[in-house]
């Protein structure tokens, strides 16, 4: 792991469900449908925690603005 400004920049599968708030079944499930970023260390899986920011902003849904009467 390497430390980016005292934040480790590669985590944990549990680390990665606590940071999403997803739960650790969850990221699994979606490491095995490519639909979240990984990295692969030997066997081990591993986020990059500036690309899973970079996911959670491109996967935001932002609300519809109101109409007027």
């Amino acid at each position: 792991m390497h430390n980016v400004g005292g934040i480790r920049r590669l985590i944990g599968i549990k680390d990665a469900a606590g940071y999403t708030g997803l739960s650790v079944h969850t990221v699994y499930a979606m490491v095995s449908q490519r639909r979240i970023p990984y990295v692969k260390v030997g066997r081990l899986v591993k986020f990059d925690v500036a690309l899973l920011d970079t996911w959670i902003k491109q996967n935001t849904v932002m609300p519809m603005p109101q109409r007027r009467p």
